[in-house]
């Protein structure tokens, strides 16, 4: 209760203080993860195209907000990279109707409201909704969705909206939300989210149909992923992201993979900063699909054809296609380590020896 009511106050002051101009927008440092995600979703001039698109007349939501990290990530992508071009038209639909979030915790979504406020998207579009359920209706409506739903969760089956059950007939969230996904990105539209390595290779129907379903009917252009320790102190499970746009006609040829090992800080609970960081480059070889054609399955990124990956049965973990070189070790011969060992003894023979006429013995 006393949480809810000082997050109401700052919000109420961020509200006063935008309508008295008294407050600046903020453009802090992302966090490697929204970095990672937000800058896997641009390739090329096609998706700039998107994002243009997205400043005239589109939208952006993520139906799992919670402080709202990755609308206010897109945000500043639009300031660093559009802000010179905009116009007055542009700005007040970037000030309110391009961003969208959802979520079920009135606390996060008081915190997300002030979060977009301070990042001068002073009327953003966030309400109490659950997005799987049959409350939410909405269908190709959306550009752009940035997400990380929720993990390893489940909800009441009578609540889940029809149309997600007809994708993946289950009740785990994480299957869920992909599902949300596809329907509420109209033709064209993309998504990149992270997801918990179980979607990438589980064996149930829902996990093989969720799968079919992104490389069989749209667009799966690529999955990175993480280690374990990205989401500590909160969680340690290894996840993913995955790229892709609806298109409602596959489009599939080939999936670009990566094995990402480091983002700058330690995977420990303590999250120091680190020199080992893959992030600048996933992005620079995500924007370089050309230079990545020819790399092989035992560097830290390739290409995998959608006809293996159909032969594997869907499967999206990267170990399935990663392939591991051993250096052969060459060993002495049997009779050299024995001759070699009786020199030992000998040695330590004559050590004893003359350790015992020193103490003696």
């Amino acid at each position: 209760m006393m949480e809810a009511m000082v997050s109401e106050a700052i919000l109420q002051n961020v509200i006063y203080k935008r309508k008295k101009g008294l407050l600046q927008p903020t453009h802090g440092r992302r966090k490697p993860i929204y970095q990672a995600v937000s800058a896997s979703l641009p390739t090329g001039d096609s998706v700039g195209a998107a994002y243009l698109h997205c400043i005239k007349d589109g939208t952006n939501i993520d139906p799992a907000c919670g402080t709202a990290g990755f609308l206010v990530s897109s945000a500043e992508f639009i300031w660093e990279r559009y802000e010179a071009e905009m116009t007055s038209k542009q700005w007040a639909h970037f000030a309110g109707e391009m961003f969208t979030g959802f979520d079920m915790d009135r606390t996060m979504l008081r915190l997300s409201a002030m979060n977009l406020m301070l990042h001068s998207i002073t009327e953003p579009r966030i309400e109490y909704v659950d997005s799987v359920s049959k409350q939410n209706k909405i269908s190709s409506t959306y550009d752009i969705i940035l997400a990380n739903p929720p993990f390893t969760g489940t909800v009441d089956a009578e609540g889940i909206n029809d149309n997600l059950k007809k994708v993946c007939n289950t009740k785990k969230t994480e299957l869920l939300f992909v599902a949300l996904f596809l329907r509420m990105l109209r033709k064209g539209g993309r998504c990149s989210c992270i997801v918990p390595d179980g979607v990438l290779f589980g064996t149930t129907k829902a996990h093989k149909a969720l799968r079919k379903e992104l490389v069989e009917n749209h667009q799966l252009q690529a999955v990175i992923s993480m280690p374990s320790g990205v989401f500590k102190p909160y969680a340690g499970v290894s996840t993913a992201v995955l790229v892709f746009t609806k298109t409602g006609a596959g489009g599939t040829d080939k999936v670009w993979f990566y094995d990402m090992k480091a983002d700058g800080y330690s995977l420990d609970d303590k999250r120091s900063p680190i020199d080992a960081n893959d992030i600048p480059d996933i992005i620079a070889r995500f924007h370089n699909p050309a230079g990545e054609a020819d790399r092989k399955p035992t560097e830290q990124s390739f290409f995998v054809d959608k006809s293996a990956i159909v032969q594997n049965d869907y499967d999206l973990s990267i170990n399935r296609y990663k392939e591991i070189v051993y250096e052969k070790v060459v060993c002495d011969p049997p009779e050299v380590l024995m001759n070699r060992l009786d020199r030992l003894n000998t040695e330590i023979a004559s050590k004893m020896k003359e350790l015992r006429g020193l103490i003696g013995g």
